[in-house]
């Protein structure tokens, strides 16, 4: 951010920031589009790559954007709600696995090594989870900023893509909740196997949703309400670090169903918010597709992952690479003296 940006103090002043969003620069665009026109090839014959070079261009203000420095943040968080058995592991596998992304262990180690990125981890007070939000709101305003602060403070400023990702055994009901909350619908629709529970406990989870919007009705109308009544610090984190990424003109790349239920967040508030974001794939979590269309956002990938830790980002982001080595790579015509036709 620049010097002057400090994350905000409180919910009126995180709402004041997303009402003067940084937008893309269309003469960057429109530069980079006239470069597409006449590069060696019929028009349009690269789909979508074309599309994703040109929408880089503009978030980078320039006509030959370059992505070298992908950074990867993954955010961690314990929850009060996994009392109610609503998950096939304890909450002791969210800090086991903040060990092993530390230790270099994880799949997410190996794929943003794979793709040149630089990777951070934020555990956000673990021994401590959140309230079960069955009882009560999950976190008041100080905790829920104070998380947000954590993720909008993570954000390199020389980066040229955000990869976002997630650990929080539990956060799928989390996600399932936020995406009932804030979209509608019977929480049944949200509700998934996340970890790998089965039927039994889907529906369970689905009967812990139901009773959480009951208990929290009258604040469904406000969507930082509910991020503090029915998320989490990891979500609360994850929704910095993105709208962190648009005040710097930072690209990001979602992950999975709790990736996107915590920019569904930032949308909620402001429908432009996301701009900046790409869904680097739609998971196997069911609902993820039905959220992803809600967003406006067309995933990358498809490849029936349900991990989180920012692995299907990750995975989407050669292909941004090859869109701008195209892009930046490929000859003229005049260059290459082929006759446009």
């Amino acid at each position: 951010m620049p010097p002057s940006l400090e994350p905000p103090a409180d919910f009126a002043s995180l709402r004041a920031l997303l009402t003067d969003l940084p937008v893309p620069d269309a003469a960057a665009i429109e530069a980079a589009r006239a470069r597409q026109a006449v590069l060696t090839k019929p028009a349009g014959s690269l789909g979508r790559l074309e599309d994703l070079a040109v929408w880089m261009a503009g978030w980078q203000s320039s006509a030959r954007p370059v992505l070298d420095r992908p950074h990867v943040v993954i955010c961690a968080g314990n929850h009060g709600v996994a009392a109610q058995g609503v998950s096939a592991f304890p909450s002791d596998v969210t800090h086991q696995m903040v060990a092993n992304f530390r230790a270099g262990g994880a799949a997410i180690n190996q794929l943003a090594s794979s793709i040149g990125a630089s990777l951070e981890v934020i555990a956000l007070d673990l021994d401590r989870p959140t309230a079960d939000f069955t009882q009560s709101p999950a976190m008041n305003e100080l905790e829920t900023i104070w998380a947000f602060a954590a993720g909008f403070q993570a954000v390199p400023g020389d980066a040229h893509l955000l990869v976002v990702g997630e650990m929080g055994i539990a956060n799928t009901t989390v996600a399932a909740a936020l995406s009932a909350a804030l979209i509608g619908g019977d929480p049944g629709d949200w509700t998934g196997p996340g970890t790998g529970v089965d039927a039994a406990g889907v529906a369970l989870k689905a009967a812990v949703i139901r009773t959480a919007l009951k208990r929290h009705a009258g604040i469904l109308g406000d969507p930082l309400s509910v991020l503090a009544a029915l998320g989490g610090r990891e979500l609360a984190a994850m929704a910095g670090a993105i709208l962190a990424a648009r005040m710097r003109r930072i690209p990001v790349m979602l992950d999975g169903y709790v990736v996107s239920a915590a920019a569904l967040v930032l949308h909620t508030l402001s429908p432009s918010a996301l701009d900046h974001c790409l869904a680097g794939h739609v998971s196997a979590e069911p609902a993820h597709r039905a959220l992803l269309a809600h967003l406006g956002k067309q995933p990358l990938l498809d490849l029936g992952l349900r991990l989180g830790e920012g692995s299907g980002a990750a995975l989407a982001v050669p292909l941004l690479k090859a869109a701008l080595a195209c892009h930046n790579g490929m000859a003229t015509f005049a260059e290459a003296g082929v006759s446009e036709g």
